[in-house]
């Protein structure tokens, strides 16, 4: 589904990828996990087109990256802080994506129902709280129905309900046949999502493989303890 190709990218002096390949599979649930300042969000950047590599190619779903943001609409992206006008209410600001994406024509509004988001419809962004964005945000990744998901800190700032909720929702869409892709600094809540696992450390990849072959390998006991255990290395 996606392949990362010996990507580099520099910022003026600065290398913050270093030679990056891997493979992901369709249909594949994998946690992109690092320290701050590791890459995580460039390599994320640079498969949405919102960073332009220095060198390196993204092929996804067989089509390279280069500048045709048209495969953007196999998407559905949830940033770790979504950025909405402030004044607009949330059955605005989820009117206006529709408008953007208007080719489509069925919604998946299943996390609208299950975060019962239609009692807050009314309220202005600026007034909710930052549960109540993050579940905007995370409705709207889903809206589109798409073939993938990029999640980045999704369970950040949620209550632990709703944060089961969305768990739950992944799972799903994954038995569906999606392909995800999501971040987290919360290793043991997120431990159950993860099936593939991609360790960056300093711009390279310092791990891919299997959540149990990760465990495995450094005698740990869970995911949390395993990646702990290659950063300490370095």
């Amino acid at each position: 589904m996606i392949t990362i190709d010996n990507l580099n990218k520099w910022f003026g002096a600065f290398e913050v990828l270093k030679g990056i390949s891997a493979e992901i599979q369709k249909g594949s649930i994998t946690y992109l996990v690092g320290p701050n300042a590791s890459g995580k969000t460039t390599l994320i950047k640079s498969i949405l087109g919102l960073v332009k590599p220095t060198r390196g190619t993204i092929i996804l779903d067989g089509e390279k990256l280069n500048g045709n943001f048209s495969y953007r609409k196999k998407i559905g992206y949830m940033p770790q802080t979504a950025s909405f006008p402030e004044n607009l209410t949330v059955e605005e600001i989820i009117n206006m994506i529709k408008d953007f994406r208007e080719t489509s024509t069925t919604y998946d509004e299943e996390l609208i129902d299950k975060f019962s988001l239609h009692k807050e419809f009314k309220k202005r962004l600026k007034n909710l709280s930052g549960g109540t964005r993050q579940k905007v945000n995370a409705c709207i990744a889903f809206l589109f129905n798409p073939e993938i998901m990029i999640l980045d800190e999704p369970t950040a700032g949620l209550d632990p309900v709703s944060s089961s909720i969305l768990k739950d929702k992944i799972l799903s869409e994954h038995k569906n046949g999606k392909t995800i892709i999501f971040t987290s600094h919360f290793l043991s809540e997120l431990e159950e999502l993860a099936e593939q696992v991609i360790f960056l450390l300093e711009g390279q990849i310092r791990f891919n493989g299997t959540k149990d072959k990760l465990i495995n390998s450094t005698d740990k006991h869970n995911l949390e303890r395993a990646i702990a255990s290659i950063m300490i290395e370095g």
